[in-house]
């Protein structure tokens, strides 16, 4: 049996996406900057995209820019805002747990000169709103705070969050790394404060190498790529037409069924984790019930490295990963793991488990027979 559970890392496309993407990417193949019919045939798929997805979103259409993905979203979001304000203020804040895509523009700007605060986090991942609060300042011109985290699917209090930073400094922009959150829970920006988010398709049953940002028209950002004017300007570039479709279609897709999918993906996660809870030192990361997304678990496991771990479970037909995709393959800890007081001997011991609207209540039977079956055999090994 072959069980795919990292779909944190990426995701299998839906059928009717990747087909969607093959008719234009063969048929309706023109340029949407181009004035004849095959370059309004592209603009049309565009037209629809933003129409999708500004409806899901409830926002408006001229609100949502297409990207790369999600970390082109984010470094638009957090270096366009920063340079579009810096007069303004020179303070950003956002958490220890953020995704590499954040962490790492924010490092970017702290050498241009700006100031980051990295708020901390419970033992569940989950930011202290007073924290917020008291970092919040005059000099504040960004929050950037993740909706989901991606290692050990917190869910972060974005709603109260962003109530909080317009009351205590309207001036200050909210910024949403929805990457995880999108496709899996209804996030309405009006309603909850956020001035930008940033969305990927491929993690919602998309393509790879597309996603969009979406932009409060009230708000100042400044472009960070520049070129031809795609784009009103703010992300010039021929847009990836076949990608942009695509992602809406499967955010179409994901949201028509989302409750029904969500409560399904609930039980099969408490399930796991009841299963797995029953092997001696196995430690579930992160929160629990609604706090928690429901496709990700994190699990320490004592006594077995996470990579040994990993290709025990890959020999079973098994995929799953060490932590974030983006940096599981590099040696260090875990930030987020660290940031919520995961014991030093775990850091290298713990495994995440990623599910999707595909993952069967067979596959995760399986899943568990097969981590009570290699754990105490590995830790015979280790021990030896």
């Amino acid at each position: 049996m072959e069980v795919y559970l990292d779909n944190s890392a990426t995701t299998r496309c839906f059928d009717e996406v990747a087909q969607l993407m093959m008719k234009i990417s063969c048929e309706d193949y023109g340029n949407p900057s181009s004035m004849h019919h095959k370059g309004v045939e592209a603009e049309r798929y565009l037209r629809y995209a933003r129409e999708t997805l500004a409806k899901i979103l409830k926002v408006n259409e001229k609100e949502i820019f297409f990207t790369s993905g999600g970390t082109e979203s984010d470094n638009i979001a957090i270096v366009g805002t920063a340079m579009a304000n810096h007069r303004t203020g020179r303070h950003l804040i956002t958490t220890q747990i953020e995704h590499p895509a954040v962490i790492q523009t924010m490092k970017y700007l702290e050498a241009q000169g700006f100031r980051v605060t990295y708020l901390p986090v419970d033992k569940q991942g989950r930011i202290r709103l007073e924290d917020l609060q008291e970092a919040i300042c005059k000099e504040t011109i960004l929050v950037s705070i993740m909706h989901t985290n991606n290692e050990i699917g917190t869910i972060e209090p974005i709603e109260e969050a962003g109530e909080l930073i317009k009351r205590t400094n309207p001036a200050t922009v909210f910024h949403v790394d929805a990457v995880q959150g999108f496709g899996k829970f209804r996030i309405y920006p009006s309603r909850m404060n956020i001035d930008l988010l940033s969305v990927s398709a491929h993690k919602i049953h998309g393509p790879k190498g597309v996603g969009f940002l979406y932009i409060n028209d009230k708000i100042k950002i400044n472009p960070i790529i520049y070129g031809g004017g795609q784009q009103k300007g703010m992300r010039s570039g021929t847009e990836n037409v076949a990608g942009i479709a695509a992602l809406a279609r499967a955010a179409e897709i994901m949201y028509s069924n989302l409750d029904a999918d969500m409560n399904r993906l609930y039980e099969l996660r408490d399930m796991f984790i009841q299963g797995v809870s029953q092997i001696d030192n196995v430690k579930v990361n992160g929160c629990m019930g609604n706090e928690s997304a429901a496709h990700i678990v994190s699990l320490s496991v004592s006594g077995v490295r996470s990579e040994v771990l990993l290709h025990a479970l890959e020999d079973r037909g098994i995929y799953v990963s060490a932590g974030s995709a983006c940096s599981s393959n590099k040696p260090q800890p875990s930030a987020t793991l660290k940031a919520i007081g995961v014991e030093k001997d775990l850091l290298h011991s713990t495994i995440r488990f990623s599910f999707s609207v595909f993952t069967t209540e067979e596959e995760i039977r399986y899943t568990i027979q097969t981590l009570r079956e290699i754990i105490p055999e590995l830790r015979k090994y280790t021990r030896h």
